[in-house]
């Protein structure tokens, strides 16, 4: 195998219960790939290994072309964006400084600062007027635009999504969606996406991975998963619009 992010027979379970089970998936520079499956699956583990969060039982796991370190994970995440449900804005902090935060911990200057927030929230389509306000003063849709801005503020080489854009209205999540897409064609990056919403993973990538159980049921190019899906299973979840 070899791509930017590469498992290798990755095993994890919690307590008695095996969550991924020899796991072997590459991931290949500059493609979205979105991984579907039902509750308990294993995508939200998946992304916590990939971002060095929790260490699997057994197996490998390289990103960039080196093993996780045991160590300095902080110099890894520098090129690793990463963006939550419910955003994890803090809510302490203005949208300005929730979005600059990474910046300001690489003690980036005021001009650069500035720069760097002005155009995110121009690309995501966030109001410059909503700089200065808190989370709790903008509506849903607004702090998840935020929070993407945060994940790619550092231009990351690969952007790990958890069910980012979830929790509003249709037309909300169709507007965000469409500036997203905009925001990747103008930085590129490696997304790995999870969501329990088929229509979204339909709309954001180009590849798509459906686990069940802590194994890969089927993986291929979207396309061709809707086209052929290999199983019942896989034919059901494409088909639920509330695919979970």
């Amino acid at each position: 195998m070899s791509g930017i992010i590469e498992l290798h027979d990755v095993g994890k379970r919690y307590g008695t219960t095996e969550v991924l089970t020899s796991l072997n998936m590459t991931f290949e520079p500059s493609t979205t790939t979105a991984i579907v499956g039902a509750s308990g699956s294993g995508k939200s583990t998946l992304l916590q290994i990939i971002n060095g969060l929790i260490r699997p039982e057994r197996g490998r796991v390289a990103v960039f072309g080196q093993p996780l370190p045991l160590h300095d994970l902080y110099r890894l995440r520098r090129r690793i964006g990463y963006a939550v449900q419910g955003t994890a804005l803090f809510p302490h902090l203005s949208i300005r400084h929730n979005i600059s935060l990474m910046g300001n911990i690489e003690r980036w200057e005021t001009d650069r600062l500035t720069a760097r927030t002005h155009q995110l929230m121009e690309l995501m389509d966030l109001d410059a007027e909503l700089a200065d306000r808190y989370p709790h003063q903008v509506s849903g849709g607004q702090q998840q635009r935020a929070g993407i801005c945060r994940a790619m503020y550092l231009q990351p080489e690969i952007l790990l999504l958890d069910e980012p854009f979830s929790g509003v209205d249709t037309l909300t999540t169709r507007e965000i969606h469409t500036r997203f897409l905009h925001l990747l064609e103008v930085e590129p990056t490696t997304v790995v996406l999870v969501t329990h919403d088929i229509h979204e993973a339909l709309t954001l990538a180009s590849e798509l991975v459906i686990l069940r159980e802590g194994q890969v049921e089927q993986r291929g190019a979207t396309t061709t998963v809707l086209a052929a899906p290999v199983n019942t299973y896989v034919e059901n979840l494409l088909g639920k619009d509330d695919a979970v």
